[in-house]
C-alpha cells in the first residue's frame, strides 16, 4: 500500500506544528539537561566516550536509568529535583548494554556479550535499583536488542536480533544465525531463567525470511507482544502467554512527494521517491488494538515517516513527509542526510498525561522530539522539542508531568557536545521553542539553517535580514525575518546570485545595508577550499554587482578564520565598511585581532587592533560587528559549549576611536567597553547546555537589539537556533 500527500495537507500539518498555544494550553518545555559524562567512573578518563541511549525510570519516577554502550554499563540519574538532576553513578555490565526496562525495584538490562556478529551471545541482567548491584543474570542464547515488560509485570520480552554484519557480503540478508523473540517469566521483578522460551520468527517475511532481525518490542495490556523485524520490513504480533505468533504482516511502502532528496548544500523540497519501504524501528502500543511505528529504515528503505497500524496490519494513519517538513520549517532538516533517510525517525514513547493521550516521535538526525496528541484518529502535532544531538530513547513520567529523552551522540573527541539526557515538564504557558521558523511557500517551508549574520532594515521596525554560511554552499541566501511575531518568522528568501545562478565559493558570515536597496556581504575565505576572503555588493534582487578582494598586504598573514561580520559607518560617499576578523592572523600580536575598514568610494583599506578576552580553554574570537549610534557593537565569544562556555559577550567601541592605519603599518589599539553578557540569555533560552555559536547581532530601525545562533546545519549539532531580543541599556 502506498500513500500520497497533497500540498494542502502538508501545509495544514506544518501550520499546526508551530501554532502558538493559547495561554491555558498545556505545553512541554525543557527544564534541565544532564551531561552523562558526569556519571563516568573515577577510573575512567573524563574524555572517555559515553552515551545515553535507551532510557527508563524507576516506578516512583525519581531515578532515571539509561544504557551506555560505549562505556559498557548503565547510568543512574537522581531526578528527585527534576530541575537539578544529579549524577547517580554507573554500573559496569561486562558487555554492551542495549536496552533497559524497570519492573518493581529492579531494572532488566539486555546485554550483548557477542565475540563477533557470526557468534552472537547475550544475557539479561537483573539489577537492584536501590543497591545498584546485579542480582542475577539469564543466558539469552543470542545478541539482545530491545526489552519490554508486560503491563501486568508477569513477563518480559526480549528481541534477540543477532545483528547483521554490514561489511559481510555488502550487508545482504540472510546472515546466520537467525534471531528470535525470548519470553521470560517474572515474579516480583525477578526473572525465572528456567522459564525462558524462544519464539521463532523465521519464515514470516518476504525480504530475508531465514533472518528475521527482530528490533523492537512493545506489550499491550492483553499480553500481546508487537515486534518489528526492521530489515525485513515486517511486524509480528505474539501471544505473550502462549509464546505463539498470532499474526504478522508487511510494513509496506509509501510514495513521498515534496522532499529534499539531495545532499547538495541546498534545501529544496521538491523531489519524489516512490515505493519507499518503511522498515520500522521503534514501536509503541497506543491501546490494545493500535500501535505506532517509527520508520527509520536500516536496509533498503526508511520512509521518513511514522505509521499507526491496527494489530491486523491495517494502516490507520500515515504521516508521510509531514513531520520531516515541519522539522525543516524550524531549521532542523539535516541536508547531509537528505539523499538517504532525511530526519530519520527512530525512537518512540507513548503515555497519558491527565486525560490526554500523547505519543512522542524522535528524529535521530533532526535532533527533535515531536509531540503528538493521540486523538484516536488522525494525530495532532502540537510541539517540536529541541533534544540534544541524536535522540535515541525516551521515557514519559506522567505522575510528575515529565518527559525525558536520551541523546546518544558524544562529540568529545571533536571538542563538541557531550551526550545529554534532557528533561521536559508539562505545564501551562507558552512553548519556549522554536524561537524562529519559516513561512510556507507553495506548500513547502522556506529551507534555512546556519544563520551567520544579522542586520536591521533601515526603516521598518522588527524587520531584519540574515544570511547563511557555507554549509549551504549551493544556496547562499539573504533571509527576511519578521521579528515582531513569536516565534519570529522567516518570510522570504533571496538567493545570492552571480549571472543569475546561485553564487558559489562563498562563506557569508556578515551582512549590512548598502544604502541603495542592496547589501554588502562579508565572506570568510579558506584557501584549502579555494574560497577567497572578500566583500560582495548585491542589489535588491540578490545579484552580485561588485566583488572586492583583499589587498595582498592584508592577505600576507591570512588564515581561514577571516571576516565574521560587516557593518557600515556613514552614508553615500562617506560610507566606510568595517569588518571583524574572527581570530588572530599571522601578523597579529597574540591576543589581538583586526577590525578592518574599507571605503567603497576611495577603495582605501585600513585597520585597527582589537584586544581579545583570555579564555580558559579553546580559542576566543569575534563573530559579529554592527554600528549603532556612536559605537560599533562587537560579539566576542569562546568556542566552548555547556558548562565550559565562559565568554559570550557584547562589547562596544566608540566610532570616534576607529582611526584606521594603513595595512602594513603599526595598527592602533582600540579600547572596548563591555555592554552585555549573553550567557544568562543562552542558559535561559535552553535550560540545557549553552550552545557555542552566537554569530548574529543587530539593532532594528527602532533601536531594539536581537541576536541569533548558528546551528551548523544540524551537522554534529543539536540543530537549535536561538533567536531572541537582547535587553540593553543606554544604547539609543
Amino acid at each position: 500500500m502506498t500513500y500520497r500527500f497533497s500540498r494542502a495537507a502538508l501545509t495544514a500539518a506544518l501550520l499546526a506544528s508551530v501554532a502558538a498555544p493559547a495561554s491555558a494550553e498545556q505545553v512541554f518545555n525543557r527544564i534541565a539537561s544532564f551531561p552523562v559524562a558526569t556519571n563516568l567512573p573515577a577510573d575512567k578518563d573524563p574524555k572517555s566516550v559515553s552515551s545515553s541511549e535507551i532510557i527508563t525510570a524507576s516506578e516512583d519516577g525519581m531515578t532515571l536509568i539509561y544504557s551506555d554502550s560505549p562505556l559498557g554499563g548503565i547510568g543512574f540519574i537522581d531526578i528527585s529535583d527534576a530541575r537539578a538532576p544529579k549524577a547517580g553513578g554507573a554500573l559496569m555490565m561486562d558487555g554492551e548494554p542495549t536496552s533497559v526496562a524497570v519492573v518493581g525495584g529492579k531494572v532488566l538490562v539486555a546485554v550483548n556479550t557477542s565475540e563477533s556478529k557470526a557468534n552472537p551471545s547475550g544475557k539479561l541482567a537483573i539489577v537492584d535499583i536501590a543497591t545498584k548491584a546485579i542480582d542475577a543474570t539469564c543466558d539469552l542464547g543470542g545478541q539482545p536488542d530491545s526489552v519490554a515488560i508486560s503491563p501486568d509485570k508477569s513477563f518480559a520480552a526480549v528481541a534477540i536480533e543477532n545483528e547483521r554484519d554490514e561489511d559481510l557480503n555488502d550487508g545482504q540478508l540472510p546472515q546466520m544465525p537467525a534471531g528470535d523473540l525470548a519470553i521470560v517469566s517474572l515474579k516480583d521483578g525477578v526473572a525465572d531463567c528456567a522459564s525462558i522460551k524462544h519464539v521463532a520468527l523465521t519464515g514470516l517475511a518476504e525480504v530475508g525470511a531465514d533472518d528475521p532481525e527482530p528490533e523492537f518490542v512493545s506489550i499491550n495490556s492483553l499480553g500481546e507482544i508487537a515486534v518489528t523485524l526492521q530489515e525485513n520490513n515486517h511486524i509480528a504480533i505474539i501471544d505473550g502467554k502462549a509464546g505463539t505468533v498470532k499474526t504478522h504482516f508487511s510494513a509496506g511502502a509509501i510514495d513521498l512527494e515534496g522532499i529534499d532528496a539531495k545532499s547538495d548544500g541546498a534545501l529544496k523540497f521538491s523531489a519524489k521517491k516512490e515505493g519507499v519501504l518503511r522498515e520500522p524501528d521503534a514501536l509503541k502500543w497506543l491501546d490494545d488494538n493500535r500501535f505506532v511505528v517509527a520508520n527509520e529504515g536500516d536496509y533498503e528503505g526508511g520512509s521518513r515517516s511514522f505509521t499507526i497500524f491496527d494489530k491486523n496490519g491495517k494502516v490507520l494513519f500515515e504521516s508521510g513527509p509531514s513531520l520531516e517538513l515541519a522539522i525543516a520549517q524550524i531549521g532542523h532538516f539535516p541536508d547531509k542526510r537528505a539523499k538517504s533517510k532525511g530526519v530519520e525517525l527512530e525512537g518512540l514513547e507513548a503515555a497519558t498525561f491527565g486525560d490526554q493521550k500523547y505519543f512522542f516521535v524522535l528524529s535521530e538526525r533532526g535532533s527533535i522530539a515531536a509531540v503528538y496528541k493521540d486523538t484516536g484518529a488522525e494525530p495532532e502535532l502540537v510541539q517540536l522539542l529541541p533534544s540534544g544531538v541524536s535522540p535515541e530513547g525516551a521515557v514519559a513520567i506522567p505522575s510528575r508531568n515529565l518527559l525525558v529523552t536520551a541523546n546518544e551522540v558524544d562529540l568529545v573527541e571533536d571538542g563538541g557536545a557531550r551526550s545529554h539526557v534532557m528533561l521536559y515538564e508539562l505545564g501551562e504557558g507558552e512553548a519556549a521553542y522554536p524561537m524562529i521558523r519559516s513561512e510556507i511557500v507553495d506548500g513547502a517551508p522556506i529551507g534555512w539553517g546556519a544563520l551567520s549574520g544579522l542586520v536591521g532594515d533601515a526603516e521598518k521596525a522588527g524587520q531584519l535580514y540574515a544570511v547563511n554560511d557555507s554549509f549551504y554552499a549551493m544556496q547562499p541566501t539573504i533571509f527576511t525575518i519578521d521579528a515582531t511575531q513569536k516565534p519570529a518568522v522567516i518570510t522570504a528568501a533571496l538567493p545570492v546570485t552571480r549571472a543569475g545562478q546561485p553564487a558559489q565559493k562563498l562563506d557569508i558570515e556578515g551582512i549590512t545595508l548598502d544604502g541603495k536597496g542592496g547589501f554588502w556581504l562579508a565572506s570568510e575565505g579558506d584557501s584549502a577550499k579555494l574560497v577567497g576572503h572578500g566583500l560582495y555588493n548585491v542589489d535588491a534582487k540578490g545579484e552580485i554587482k561588485a566583488e572586492i578582494g583583499l589587498p595582498v598586504e592584508l592577505l600576507a598573514g591570512q588564515t581561514r578564520f577571516g571576516f565574521e561580520g560587516i557593518t557600515a559607518v556613514g552614508k553615500g560617499d562617506d560610507m566606510t565598511l568595517w569588518m571583524a576578523v574572527q581570530r588572530e592572523w599571522g601578523d597579529d600580536e597574540k591576543g589581538t585581532v583586526k577590525l578592518v575598514s574599507y571605503n567603497p568610494k576611495s577603495k582605501e583599506w585600513g585597520a585597527v587592533r582589537y584586544p581579545l578576552d583570555k579564555g580558559e580553554s579553546g580559542w576566543v574570537g569575534l563573530s559579529e560587528i554592527t554600528a549603532h549610534g556612536d559605537h560599533v557593537y562587537i560579539v566576542e565569544r569562546d568556542n566552548q559549549i555547556g558548562d565550559a562556555a565562559k565568554i559570550k559577550k557584547l562589547y562596544r567601541v566608540a566610532i570616534a576611536d576607529l582611526k584606521p592605519a594603513k595595512i602594513g603599518e603599526a595598527l592602533p589599539l582600540v579600547a572596548k567597553e563591555e555592554v552585555h553578557d549573553f550567557l544568562p540569555d543562552l542558559k535561559a533560552a535552553t535550560n540545557g547546555y549553552v550552545v557555542d555559536k552566537l554569530e548574529g547581532f543587530t539593532f532594528d530601525a527602532a533601536g531594539k537589539a536581537y541576536a541569533v545562533t548558528d546551528n551548523d546545519g544540524v551537522d554534529d549539532s543539536s540543530g537549535e537556533t536561538l533567536f531572541f531580543p537582547v535587553e540593553l541599556k543606554g544604547t539609543n
